[in-house]
């Protein structure tokens, strides 16, 4: 019980910090999605350059983020050693990508769509460069368990990131001036300014980290560089692959849908912007993620482990799916985070969300191979998620446009789990609570029904009434079953 209350204390650091960040930076899809109209496509290209950026986060942290926690926890490695080593690493990686861009930066921005703009490819990919390079600072953060100044940096990053979006596509607009002559004439907006702040923002998290980056003087061990990228090479492919299934429909929906360039930016800008509201499922994961992995190795050796991570499983599911019902019972009030010409795509939403809860369960069954070394299971796991979402996104894309995307993203989160689940059961038993963890997911299905039919069936206040019972419902079946109130600290007492 001890180490499940550090757990959730860490989850919970992690997770305020990314609902807060989360928050800030929800407020650029009111503003962008206002200033880009839908029809025009600009969104739509920031939600394609996105897709492309997250796997090539991937690629250049190959999966040396676990690799690291791996290594700095075990027997007979030099701690010291092994974060310079990786630093070092990512480091040389980086600077290569970022050199190999920019001497083919006109045949890349080609085959991407965007030969007559090179800029957006070269300032975005410079700028995942600098970030894949920050994520093993950040890493070393979560390992020494500062998750203080973590959740700071992050929110700072985020924060500067919308202040200065504020500032070219509100402020200086409005007050008429033309800083350093970045508008065109009627300052005209263009979104090449959004990526710049991005790389604004990468840089200048890159010079808050400058204490934590001076453990790259410890040096480079050819060594524990060959045992790691061993470990690290099969995370690699298992993260290619299992970002392919959150990105790969944005990559390919320009190419496959049955439209001009220009509707099909329209489209995918509505599906991007959408998901958006889903993203709140995203962000319990990471924060369950980023507290759950360094968690996990440092207690492989005690003996109770699988009961603390079957324990971990269902808690897990019991919040991602009281966040579902909550996101679905108030989707009225949400959906003016987007702007009104996005509002279509609305329906993408609890599809996404519940996509999302399956790739968080995914998560929590990889432990099986990454404490048994076995990582290359992942990589067949999440390869076979990523074969599913393409040949579903070829199929339907043409046919039923972003719908498609919704439904690919389903079917590779749900065939990933249930090979992973029955694959991890064979050479890494744990006895999870199935029948509390499908009693929770049977009774979120019967009251998603009840809220879908109130949202499309009763006035707004009404419904957003109903939802509202709903939920204090699902809290009420929580507290009788799983947490009773009398356990609570200091006012457990009165109950």
């Amino acid at each position: 019980m001890a180490n499940l209350k550090s757990l959730a204390k860490d989850t919970a650091i992690y997770g305020l910090s990314s609902i807060v960040a989360r928050f800030i930076n929800y407020w650029l899809v009111p503003i962008q999605t206002a200033k880009f109209n839908a029809a025009g496509g600009q969104y739509g290209i920031i939600t394609n350059v996105y897709a492309y950026i997250s796997l090539l986060i991937i690629l250049l942290t190959y999966g040396m983020e676990t690799t690291f926690f791996r290594f700095m926890s075990k027997e007979g490695e030099n701690p010291q050693k092994v974060y310079s080593t990786t630093l070092r690493l990512v480091l040389m990686t980086s600077v290569i990508f970022a050199v190999v861009i920019t001497l083919f930066l006109h045949p890349i921005a080609g085959a991407m769509g965007y030969s007559d703009h090179p800029e957006y490819v070269w300032v975005m990919f410079f700028t995942v460069a600098v970030d894949a390079f920050v994520a093993i600072p950040f890493a070393y953060l979560r390992y020494v368990h500062k998750p203080l100044k973590f959740a700071s940096l992050k929110i700072f990053n985020i924060s500067l990131n919308i202040i200065l979006n504020l500032l070219y596509l509100i402020i200086l607009p409005a007050m008429q001036i033309n800083l350093f002559g970045i508008y065109e004439e009627g300052f005209k907006l263009d979104v090449v300014w959004v990526f710049y702040i991005n790389m604004i923002c990468s840089v200048a998290t890159l010079l808050m980290l400058w204490k934590e980056l001076k453990g790259i003087r410890f040096g480079f061990d050819k060594a524990t560089c060959k045992r790691m990228l061993s470990y690290t090479w099969p995370l690699l492919v298992m993260g290619l692959a299992g970002q392919l299934n959150q990105a790969a429909s944005q990559i390919l929906f320009p190419y496959f849908y049955d439209g001009s360039v220009t509707e099909a930016r329209a489209q995918l800008g509505i599906y991007g912007a959408c998901i958006k509201i889903a993203m709140i499922m995203v962000m319990i994961t990471q924060a369950f993620r980023y507290a759950y992995e360094p968690f996990v190795f440092s207690k492989s050796k005690e003996k109770d482990q699988k009961d603390t991570y079957a324990i971990a499983m269902k808690y897990y599911l019991i919040f991602t799916l009281l966040a579902f019902l909550v996101v679905i019972g108030y989707l009225d009030i949400l959906r003016y985070l987007v702007g009104e010409s996005y509002w279509e795509g609305l329906r993408v939403v609890p599809i996404v969300m519940a996509a999302e809860i399956m790739f968080g369960v995914f998560f929590n069954l990889s432990f099986w191979y990454k404490l048994t070394d076995r990582t290359i299971w992942g990589a067949y796991f999440s390869g076979l998620g990523a074969v599913v979402l393409i040949v579903v996104d070829i199929l339907l894309i043409p046919r039923f446009s972003y719908m498609a995307c919704a439904w690919a993203g389903f079917a590779a989160y749900a065939v990933s789990m249930v090979v992973s689940y029955f694959a991890g059961q064979k050479y890494y038993p744990i006895n999870y609570p199935l029948k509390d963890i499908f009693f929770y997911v049977g009774i979120t299905m019967v009251f998603f029904a009840g809220m879908h039919l109130a949202n499309h069936n009763l006035p707004m206040w009404a419904a957003l009434c109903l939802n509202t019972l709903i939920i204090v419902f699902f809290l009420a079946i929580v507290v009788k079953k799983d947490f009773p109130l009398k356990s609570l600290p200091v006012i457990g007492k009165y109950f």
